[in-house]
């Protein structure tokens, strides 16, 4: 039997193995994250285990946004269930986290020196989607370790589980060639993915555009709000991105053409959730 050498990525360690599989018709590709280097862009996503939510209540929301901005950072705070903000009894992250005062840097930790640049983000009840920039060799990796234990041992402390709350490690695809698709990119996290919560469902969505966008511009748990200063939670670098679109006027219409003229989707191909 002849057999040949495929190379996997490691999502933990950033390290590359080999493994022999046999020269058949169909070879499976282990790879969840496709091998990156500083100054990539990487859409990374997640869904819970089994298809089942990972967040139940708003709480829980608000804690993942909270750890989004307070575990990006070199340092590392000795008790990570205890962000700034949070009360361990009830689990509730903060009276008006919307005001942003739960989400100030805290003055007892050092200066904040962030492993990743997070350029857009937008959680849902069962999965999330991060456009993240490799600014620090092994920054991506770290971070999302980081965000996947924290968060499994809020969820299951919180509900007196164990076990897994994501279905793997973390799943990436990286962003090469025409940087133009860095925009839809962005647009699909951060758009496209709140339409399909707007009443009606995404069909409506487009139908009633304006309407729609105000509603994902409300929507906390996207980063859209924040990427126009109708909120400011600390979370997101925008990068390049500040610089192609410096209002909300430019990228609504930019927006509007990717979502109602061209088929956003088919323009990102692979670089979507499967």
């Amino acid at each position: 039997m002849k057999f040949t050498t495929l190379s996997t990525f490691d999502v933990a360690s950033d390290t590359l193995s080999t493994f022999d599989v046999a020269s058949k018709e169909i070879i499976i590709n282990r790879m969840r994250v496709e091998p990156f280097t500083v100054g990539d862009f990487i859409h990374v996503y997640n869904r819970g285990n089994k298809g089942m939510p990972i967040c139940r209540d708003v709480n829980d929301r608000w804690r993942f946004l909270k750890i989004l901005r307070f575990l990006n950072d070199e340092y590392f705070p000795p008790h990570p269930l205890r962000l700034p903000g949070s009360n361990l009894s009830t689990f509730d992250v903060a009276s008006s986290p919307l005001a942003g005062r739960s989400f100030d840097w805290p003055k007892d930790w050092p200066p904040h020196k962030p492993l990743v640049k997070i350029l857009s983000y937008k959680l849902k009840e069962n999965h999330f989607h991060l456009l993240l920039k490799e600014i620090k060799k092994g920054g991506v990796s770290k971070f999302m370790k980081r965000l996947g234990d924290a968060y499994t041992k809020f969820f299951n402390t919180k509900y007196e589980e164990k076990g897994r709350v994501f279905q793997s490690s973390y799943r990436g695809k990286v962003l090469r060639g025409d940087f133009k698709n860095l925009h839809y990119l962005d647009a699909y996290i951060q758009i496209f993915n709140s339409f399909e919560e707007y009443p009606g469902g995404i069909e409506r969505a487009l139908k009633e555009f304006d309407a729609a966008f105000e509603f994902a511009l409300k929507d906390p748990f996207s980063s859209l709000g924040e990427a126009f200063g109708k909120r400011n939670l600390q979370i997101i670098d925008r990068d390049i991105l500040a610089e192609v679109f410096p209002n909300l006027k430019i990228y609504k219409e930019f927006v509007k053409d990717a979502l109602l003229v061209r088929n956003i989707r088919e323009i990102l191909g692979k670089l979507t959730i499967d």
